[in-house]
């Protein structure tokens, strides 16, 4: 491959600036690259690698492709991220966020703090939270992770999982709620442990410190924690498909709504507790714009699936199932541009207001001007000032799943969350 006047002139700045590049003729740097967007403390780039984007950052100690060539296109890298192979592009990784060869990370993916997996990991439109861990040969886009206190301590995906996101009807209605956002953020929640060799077949929600056996798929939700669960199979058989029959179509819309509410929950929690943490870094107003970039997209994502599967529900193969049903679809058909515009402001109640308040005033208080270790800092935390966050992110999805209910009536939402 012959390179650019261009990109020779990049690589020889970035040499010069202290970039360590074993074999500087085998990487390819896209025109638009930013070099002042790659840090020149610690990072390598080793041979067969590919930089794309003009909104890449690459910040102090990133290694690329240590185990085979590794593709970056408009990724924000914060300092300690290892790619170690594969193709990366539309994603964020803070601190220590690591990935093994092989791996396919595209948009609107975002993994936090010491989060990462081992070697044949797609993710898309995936969020996981800081410390979780996912083994070998896994799918799993379209959800999010979250539990765990430490890299001794953390959530697992057991090796060759897959997160089914796709179904026969062709909808991606399927984000699964692996923990919540809430509690989550507090990183103080026992883990999450999912059996390798398992699936779980989207929308669901599972709660913290379940562990799912090797083996099972899951079908069914289990918001409940620290539980055991072993799912059977279905029996064999065989019967009519009706495609669009939507026979779960109350519980489908309900997680998505949730998941909704908990990106938004995510949102906030970014703006009002972790934008300072970030600012702090190398390049922390570029990570922090990735972030709240690959959130908004997830957003959109998201309402875009429940835009049309509103369309599908009311075709005429969705005619069939019982009335109740089918006025069900037809409601959700009528009303789905309002519920999309709630995640299009940040109106809340007055409670959550106040709850905002009640917390960011105790917050402040308790780490002072402190903005140096993210991760300490909120472990740190006491605990009646970490209860009063999760009551405000709480009360922010309450809100935002009590607009949506009311805007859909007959399915009767949120009843046992």
């Amino acid at each position: 491959m012959e390179l650019t006047p261009k990109a020779r002139a990049k690589i020889t700045q970035l040499l010069q600036k202290g970039v360590d590049i074993p074999n500087p003729l085998t990487l390819d740097i896209g025109d638009d690259v930013n070099i002042d967007q790659i840090s020149a403390k610690g990072v390598i780039i080793y041979p067969g690698c590919r930089i794309y984007g003009k909104k890449t950052v690459i910040s102090a100690g990133s290694k690329l492709g240590y185990e085979a060539p590794a593709t970056v296109e408009n990724c924000q890298l914060g300092s300690g991220v290892e790619l170690k192979g594969g193709f990366f592009s539309q994603a964020v990784f803070l601190e220590k966020a690591y990935m093994g060869m092989g791996a396919h990370v595209r948009e609107g993916s975002i993994l936090e703090e010491q989060a990462g997996g081992a070697h044949c990991v797609g993710l898309k439109q995936t969020i996981l939270f800081p410390f979780v861990t996912l083994g070998s040969l896994i799918n799993f886009c379209d959800c999010l992770m979250a539990g765990g206190t430490s890299r001794q301590n953390h959530s697992e995906v057991g090796s060759s999982y897959i997160h089914f996101n796709f179904t026969p009807d062709a909808d991606k209605t399927t984000p699964s709620l692996i923990g919540d956002v809430p509690r989550g953020v507090m990183l103080n929640q026992p883990p999450i442990f999912l059996g390798g060799q398992g699936g779980i077949i989207g929308p669901l929600r599972l709660g913290f410190g379940n562990v799912v056996a090797a083996g099972c798929v899951l079908r069914d939700d289990h918001p409940k924690s620290n539980r055991l669960i072993y799912e059977t199979a279905p029996g064999g058989g065989v019967k009519n498909f009706a495609p669009a029959a939507y026979p779960n179509f109350g519980r489908i819309v309900e997680n998505n709504i949730l998941y909704l509410a908990n990106l938004a929950a995510l949102q906030a929690w970014y703006r009002e507790v972790r934008k300072p943490f970030l600012e702090t870094l190398e390049f922390g107003a570029l990570l922090y714009a990735g972030v709240m970039d690959r959130l908004s997209v997830a957003v959109k994502e998201r309402l875009k699936r429940l835009e049309a599967m509103a369309e599908k529900a009311v075709a005429p193969a969705a005619a069939k199932g019982t009335p109740a049903s089918v006025r069900s679809k037809r409601e959700f058909h009528r009303h789905i541009n309002s519920i999309a515009a709630a995640f299009h402001e940040r109106k809340s109640s007055d409670k959550t207001a106040r709850s905002r308040e009640k917390f960011l005033k105790d917050f402040h208080r308790a780490v002072g001007n402190d903005r140096g270790n993210y991760i300490e800092t909120i472990q740190g935390l006491p605990a009646e000032v970490s209860s009063k966050g999760v009551r405000w992110l709480g009360s922010l999805v309450d809100d935002i799943c009590g607009r949506a209910a009311k805007a859909l009536p007959s399915m009767k939402f949120f009843k046992n969350q």
